[in-house]
């Protein structure tokens, strides 16, 4: 028992010790609520890390009730394949987007607006039904402590109210400060899950007798077994929303070297080539999608050799899948129980935090949305901490009403939870393949990264129909009626006065509101009058479609202002040239309110009067 106890101290030290911490200067260099390494990494990767303790369980649900676990290695190897081309697509991407903005930028730029919005809308239920996966999967591991997996589902309902409330206190309290406790956690978890592991290799040296297990009474034929195998690949790829969370979010982050970088820059020059690939706030995003490339092949490849070693599944002996094992692996150990506990009541707090990260990138979309025309003007709120709070409130109380329809079940949620994102990761795929087809000179570089991109996006189609129809039976056929209905009551409020935008609105909203200033900020305010023309544009396509009928209604708004060239409103020759809206503003000065003009005076002198 002193030995747990003193290995669990040392371990909560180095974690702490090796956290991030805000400093007051920060946010006169960089900006309120931007961050750096370490805390991007806890931030916009949790959702990633923590689906180790998720992922494995789920894709061996869907093949030990029909003894196919043997097989496991080949969706194994169908996980790390598709984490690696998507990893290193999203890696290639924020070289070409690194002002954020994710695939919502990118298929509006390369594509066209309307599939842009419906990459908007997919994200939002996307993120929101991260938030409650998350939470309930941390409330799956807290009953797996007392044995008590398959309690009563107000329990679960009640405790997963209780983990998403923290994570919304926290995400409100700033990202610094959230930043430095996810990170610690994190830290914690990756210490504790390597002695886990040694653990584990020390009860199959002991040969510890494996969990009862009943094999099934029946055999699948060939095709069902092919159909189980689909439905496992697709349930172990449920965290990659974490990609597009780091590339959406990249606007979070500081624009200066990390620690790494830096040192080996000043070192090591001959490797310049990688140490320019990995600098500025480009080089962080890439740096953490970098994690990202081989953690879901590795711990997925990890938890099913011992889950078919040891017959621990989600459900056994009343514990979840990692339940089972960290108890067996912990146990091999001097005052093991406690590593145990500790583990568990660990892996509710990290999946309660996994939140964060759908949480930021609902921050970093929702006001873009707003500037759209998407969403009403009033959710826009960015606090001195840099948080836009009534996103995440409101987002709070959706995932709360989703918490009690679905009465509390993780399985309930997980259809809707890393379907939409690959569709997303498609968009991006083909807007990649144009960028390079446009900008490279003709050759092999431009053939083969055009090829590759290509590639990356039909895989994500594929991937996207294979998460349909592998989570068919467990409600995957309504996604295609909410993913049908999202789509329209998006175009249906875009073309309602809810979502008109002129120019001096959408300044105020990006520059005065969001208080977002340099190339994000022309980037939005571009994609909002690029949205304006795909507004009009539906609107009279719907005025001559009703002229077909005779009926005849002349269009109600004069057409919107020119959005122009993307290169140009970027100013990427001048980032720091103004607003492209400025020629809109000059021409259509403000009208006096009663009483008149305010009176225009001159700077005041040192004691602030007039000269």
């Amino acid at each position: 028992m002193i030995f747990s106890i003193a290995l669990l101290i040392v371990i909560a030290f180095l974690a702490f010790k090796a956290a991030p911490v805000e400093k007051k200067d920060h946010a006169l260099m960089h900006g309120a609520g931007q961050i750096g390494l370490l805390a991007a990494l806890a931030l916009f990767g949790m959702d990633y890390f923590t689906s180790y303790f998720y992922a494995t369980g789920e894709m061996m649900s869907a093949l030990h009730p029909y003894n196919l676990q043997k097989y496991a290695f080949i969706a194994v190897i169908i996980i790390a394949v598709a984490n690696a081309v998507f990893g290193f697509l999203y890696m290639f991407s924020l070289g070409v987007f690194n002002e954020g903005g994710g695939s919502y930028t990118a298929s509006m730029r390369y594509l066209a607006p309307g599939l842009s919005l419906v990459v908007a809308v997919v994200l939002l239920q996307d993120y929101i039904f991260t938030i409650v996966v998350s939470s309930l999967s941390g409330v799956d591991q807290l009953l797996s402590v007392t044995n008590s997996y398959n309690i009563a589902w107000i329990y679960h309902v009640g405790l997963g109210v209780a983990l998403v409330t923290v994570t919304w206190f926290l995400t409100i309290r700033g990202r610094g400060e959230s930043a430095r406790i996810v990170f610690t956690m994190l830290g914690i978890f990756l210490m504790l899950t390597v002695v886990m592991a040694i653990g584990l290799f020390i009860a199959k040296s002991r040969a510890v007798v494996a969990l009862p297990y009943t094999a099934p009474a029946i055999t699948p034929t060939i095709w069902q077994a092919a159909y189980h195998m689909l439905t496992a690949s697709m349930k172990g790829l449920v965290a990659l929303s974490g990609l597009e969370a780091m590339s959406n979010g990249i606007q979070f982050v500081i624009n200066e070297d990390f620690a790494l970088v830096k040192w080996g820059k000043k070192h090591l020059p001959r490797l310049s080539g990688l140490w320019n690939y990995y600098s500025s706030k480009s080089g962080i995003g890439r740096m953490v999608q970098t994690a990202f490339l081989f953690y879901g092949g590795i711990t997925t490849a990890f938890l099913a050799y011992f889950a078919i070693h040891f017959n621990a599944f989600d459900g056994t002996a009343g514990r979840s899948l990692v339940g089972n094992l960290s108890f067996i692996g912990f146990t091999q150990l001097p005052g093991g129980n406690i590593l145990y506990w500790a583990y568990q009541i660990l892996a509710v707090g990290l999946l309660a935090t996994a939140s964060m990260t759908a949480f930021q990138d609902l921050q970093a979309t929702e006001w873009r949305d707003v500037a759209i025309g998407e969403i009403p003007e009033i959710i826009v709120y960015r606090d001195k901490r840099g948080t836009f709070t009534r996103s995440v409130t409101i987002a709070y109380i959706i995932v709360i009403i989703i918490t009690f329809v679905i009465r509390g079940k993780t399985a309930l949620g997980i259809p809707y939870y890393g379907i939409g994102v690959f569709m997303p990761i498609m968009m991006m795929g083909f807007a990649i393949r144009q960028h390079i087809l446009k900008t490279y000179p003709k050759g092999a570089r431009r053939s083969w990264g055009a090829l590759g991109a290509g590639f990356a996006a039909i895989l994500a189609g594929i991937v996207f129909i294979g998460q349909i129809v592998g989570k068919w039976t467990e409600g995957g056929w309504v996604v295609l009626i909410s993913f049908s209905i999202l789509v329209l009551t998006a175009n249906l409020v875009l073309i309602s006065p809810i979502g008109y935008r002129e120019p001096k609105q959408i300044y105020r909203i990006v520059r005065e509101k969001a208080r977002v200033q340099g190339a994000m900020a022309s980037i939005v305010e571009w994609q909002s009058l690029k949205m304006q023309e795909y507004r009009y544009s539906v609107i009279v396509l719907i005025a001559r479609f009703f002229e077909l009928f005779g009926i005849r209604r002349p269009v109600r708004y004069e057409p919107p202002a020119a959005a122009g060239d993307y290169d140009h409103a970027l100013h990427v020759d001048h980032p720091d040239a103004p607003s492209l809206l400025q020629q809109y503003l000059d021409s259509k000065p403000r009208q006096p309110k009663l009483g008149g003009a305010p009176k225009q005076v001159s700077p005041g002198n040192k004691e602030g009067k007039e000269d």
